[in-house]
């Protein structure tokens, strides 16, 4: 018995992690809606698919056309700047973009792009990890020349 102890501390590691009420009374909703036994079952699971999604990342090689789809908070500061400049350093690759006011704070951005797969994935990660950005999801698929 004392083995599969041991077994069972190495395979499975205890971490703590503090989040805001929202974020957990959402994701408890949706763990039980989607019927896991504990949540966590469904941080394994959700680090699970943001590790998959960071290797899809990882892959986008060649030429690409594709989207950037985010909602941010207009009102943090700096944000707004922060996103036009990143925009203008990669403004080889956008194509054109969306701006919709969602409401007094919030604002849903749609950048359309057409380029190296290596410099998409750059863009897209540093608007992803600005302060500010709610959402965001890249969608990519290969050039026309390749479909």
């Amino acid at each position: 018995m004392q083995d599969d102890k041991k077994i069972t501390e190495k395979e499975l590691m205890r971490i703590g992690v503090s989040l805001p009420d929202n974020l957990l009374v959402k994701f408890d909703n949706i763990i039980s809606e989607r019927g896991y036994s504990s949540r966590s079952e469904g941080i394994r699971d959700a680090i699970r698919s943001y590790i998959n999604h960071y290797e899809w990342m990882n892959d986008i090689k060649g030429r690409r056309i594709g989207t950037i789809s985010l909602v941010y908070d207009h009102t943090k500061r700096g944000l707004s700047n922060m996103m036009a400049e990143i925009q203008h350093e990669h403004s080889g690759i956008i194509k054109t973009s969306i701006h919709i006011h969602l409401d007094h704070d919030n604002c849903l951005e749609v950048v359309v792009l057409d380029g190296d797969g290596k410099e998409i994935k750059s863009l897209a990660e540093k608007i992803i990890s600005l302060n500010g950005v709610k959402f965001s999801k890249l969608t990519t698929v290969p050039s026309t020349d390749k479909l």
